[in-house]
């Protein structure tokens, strides 16, 4: 009994598999057949109808690509950087682990960032998008237009030797006047003083703090406590200097004020 019930759930499972291969091959047939059926239009023809106004495709697929490297764009070309490395050095300084949240940091630096770059974002509101969004100049006018003031912006922000040095880079012509450098040697040198500046103000923000460490350190050292954790005595203190002094609005300050546009 026990042999013939083998032998019949062996020859159900060898039906079943043949039922599944026959399907994968008609699906494949089928999918083959249907792929290599004349198209009656190519995919770069469609053109879509926005208010009257025929988009292609291809303009519908460049400024998707735009939008999806729009965080990269805000990396690279804005304040974010500095904003959100020198608010989680604060964080480490401070010896809080999870607070405030990432979230927040990357909130705080987001809005931060458009309040700073407010006058950025009106101008090429102004001499790009609206111009674009009347038809009165085409896409790579538009491209150029936008980008013209985030170039002036990263121009202003960024050191000498750093832009000289990827001039050598790029062995591009040293007597080009900086505004018609391309915006491909900009960026890295922009990014460059970004992060100097940002570690500069890191390095600042840590020596308060660290002296509290130092001082409770030692102090908890001369009282024998040995097993109570200095960070643990010394994170209060941290604390109320900080609300002390009212570091958020000093330090908000002092990134907003470190900018120049």
């Amino acid at each position: 009994m026990e042999n013939t019930k083998t032998t019949d759930t062996k020859n159900k499972n060898g039906t079943k598999r043949r039922i599944v291969k026959k399907a994968l091959l008609f699906s494949g047939v089928f999918f083959m057949t249907a792929l290599f059926l004349p198209m009656r239009a190519s995919a770069a023809a469609v053109d879509v109808n926005i208010n009257g106004n025929g988009t292609s495709s291809l303009q519908i697929i460049e400024m998707l690509t735009i939008l999806a490297l729009l965080p990269s764009i805000l990396i690279m070309t804005t304040c974010f950087t500095r904003i959100v490395i020198v608010l989680s050095f604060l964080r480490n300084a401070m010896g809080l682990q999870q607070t405030p949240p990432n979230q927040v940091l990357i909130g705080i630096s987001l809005f931060l960032t458009l309040f700073i770059m407010s006058p950025v974002v009106s101008k090429i509101n102004t001499d790009a998008y609206q111009p674009f969004k009347e038809e009165k100049i085409t896409q790579e006018e538009f491209l150029q237009k936008a980008s013209e003031p985030l170039k002036e912006f990263m121009l202003k922000n960024t050191k000498k030797e750093d832009l000289n040095l990827f001039i050598n880079l790029s062995k591009q012509d040293s007597s080009t006047p900086v505004e018609k450098m391309p915006i491909t040697l900009v960026i890295p040198a922009f990014m460059t003083s970004e992060l100097k500046r940002a570690f500069i103000i890191g390095f600042l923000l840590y020596i308060p703090f660290l002296i509290i460490d130092m001082i409770v350190s030692s102090t908890l050292m001369s009282m024998g406590m040995i097993m109570l954790p200095p960070a643990t005595v010394s994170l209060p203190f941290k604390l109320l200097l900080f609300v002390l002094v009212d570091g958020w609005d000093l330090l908000f300050k002092t990134l907003a004020s470190g900018f120049h546009l």
